[in-house]
């Protein structure tokens, strides 16, 4: 009789973890969605609401059909594996960011009109290789899953275009430029194959949405410490390995880069797992892909927030030097700020999980933004004299920052799985891959944004003692500017509805999709 059937103890469902947080799971999807009020430890018949028995048989099913569909559950071996894979990515984006223009105008040769338009061209280029890429990863079908396979292929040509990239060919100029154009391109492709499925691997490792937040912040805890070593070994590296030979330097420091991206690239392929392999959809083309997500309102409102995200980002990033050099006149502590600012950034990636997890992202994400403009704005308005008050302030900002960073990659796995849900078509890669394509597009935004403010504001290299007109606006540029766009962001999640009681309940009804697909699969095969 359902009189007689009790739900198990929570210390009974403790010592079966991955059956607990299923249970909790399932718990908190019924109880947003007001579906049926449980609490676990106690009998049916004490359940609060009415409860007939049609629909408890239709739970426990719903409930063994998950358990039965795959494990959600992710170990920390899978969790650092994934991490791993950014460790390696941010190794060499880091060493992109910080030492290429440099190297290209000082060491290489090239002149800085050519470089700076090769870096526009080639980034443009690629954001829109981008979803050609994640269109081929959706129809990729391997014993090794969709993702895992192409960190296998592309891992050796990932390490190699980054040593190509750091030569000094012995020939003349144009021939430096083809060089170098050809060179730079590679890389940016070859990163774009690696880092598209590398990205898009989530969905397949795990169904749990608190698990996918876990995963993303081991993920960017492991790249912020892989960014980190390159900002602190990077330069002494080359001037160790080139003996006062800066060519030479370069070549061997960003060879052993490479090579540590590889290793650490094949760490993440035999230390992860995917779980999930959705039935092919390689029948679509990808211009149908891309016209059945362009009806997912969603996903159009994350492609807008990532691209004002990057700008803000952006802009406050590459505005960092000029504001530590022209307004609070502190050339020397431009590394500290930076370092500071990235362990923070390390921190709050990492406690992600564990501080935001119980709360609902959407809310939650909303409350962070509000932080962020009082952040920015405070230190705008804090005298420049007040100088390690400022880095204080950076220090917390940049703490909270990122433990949002987690829950903005999390919410392009949501958009996959309402986007299964809604059309039975799952486009990880493409997703990911429109995500990547609006985060270069803001990347590429947010220099371009300093690059017209300063020009219009006749800002002049080298200049000690710049105009108090220059000085305020790089002021607003590096705090109040991003501030306005963090504003933006905060009124655009008033249109994202995909909260955590919509996204648990999601992930219930695909699971239970997932176990009647086979069941129905191992009944063919008797």
């Amino acid at each position: 009789m359902i009189d007689k059937l009790s739900i198990c103890t929570a210390s009974q469902t403790r010592k079966k973890t991955k059956y607990h947080k299923l249970a909790v799971n399932f718990w908190n999807c019924c109880y947003s969605s007001r579906l049926l009020i449980l609490e676990p430890g106690l009998p049916v018949q004490a359940a609060r609401g009415k409860l007939t028995e049609q629909v408890f048989h239709l739970i426990i099913r719903l409930i063994t059909m998950t358990i039965s569909s795959v494990s959600s559950v992710l170990t920390t071996k899978d969790k650092m594996g994934y991490g791993i894979g950014d460790a390696a990515s941010s190794m060499v984006w880091q060493t992109a960011t910080l030492f290429l223009a440099y190297f290209y105008t000082d060491v290489f040769g090239l002149p800085a009109a050519i470089m700076g338009t090769m870096f526009l061209v080639v980034r443009l280029a690629d954001a829109f290789v981008d979803p050609c890429i994640g269109a081929l990863v959706d129809r990729t079908r391997t014993k090794h899953g969709r993702f895992r396979p192409w960190l296998m292929w592309f891992a050796i040509p990932f390490g190699v275009s980054c040593l190509i990239t750091f030569y000094v060919p012995d020939v003349g100029p144009t021939a430096k430029i083809v060089y170098a154009c050809v060179t730079y391109t590679i890389l940016s492709f070859i990163y774009s194959a690696v880092n598209v499925p590398y990205c898009a691997m989530p969905g397949a490792l795990t169904l749990d949405p608190r698990e996918r937040h876990s995963l993303q912040s081991w993920r960017f805890a492991c790249a912020f410490i892989g960014g980190l070593v390159v900002t602190v070994i990077g330069l002494p590296l080359v001037d160790l390995l080139g003996q006062g030979d800066k060519a030479k330097g370069y070549l061997f420091a960003m060879g052993f880069m490479g090579f540590l991206g590889v290793v650490l690239i094949y760490c993440c392929f035999f230390m992860t797992r995917e779980r999930y392999l959705p039935r092919s959809d390689s029948a679509n083309s990808m211009w149908s892909d891309l016209k059945a997500l362009s009806k997912n309102s969603q996903w159009c409102i994350i492609v807008i927030f990532n691209i004002l995200l990057l700008t803000a980002v952006v802009t406050r990033g590459s505005s960092t030097i000029y504001y530590m050099n022209y307004v609070l006149l502190r050339p020397d502590l431009v590394f500290t700020f930076i370092i500071t600012g990235m362990i923070a950034a390390l921190c709050g990636a990492f406690f992600s999980e564990r501080l935001l997890g119980k709360f609902d992202r959407v809310r939650t994400y909303q409350i962070c933004l509000a932080s962020f403009v009082f952040f920015v704005t405070t230190i705008y308005f804090i005298p420049p004299s007040q100088v390690w008050l400022i880095i204080a302030v950076n220090i917390v900002f940049g703490f909270v920052q990122n433990l949002t960073t987690p829950i903005q990659w999390n919410m392009f796995s949501d958009v996959v799985d309402f986007q299964e849900q809604r059309s039975g078509r799952r486009l990880d890669g493409l997703v990911f891959s429109t995500a990547l394509f609006a985060i270069k597009f803001g990347l590429a935004m947010g220099g371009a944004v300093v690059g017209w403010i300063l020009g219009l504001v006749h800002y002049q290299p080298g200049v000690a003692a710049q105009t108090p007109r220059v000085i305020t606006t790089i002021n607003l540029m590096h705090n109040i500017i991003p501030g306005v766009l963090f504003t933006c962001m905060l009124l655009l999640l008033f249109l994202y509805k995909l909260n955590s009681a919509r996204v648990n309940a999601i992930a219930l009804e695909l699971a239970a999709k997932r176990a009647a697909e086979e069941k129905m699969d191992a009944s063919k095969t008797i």
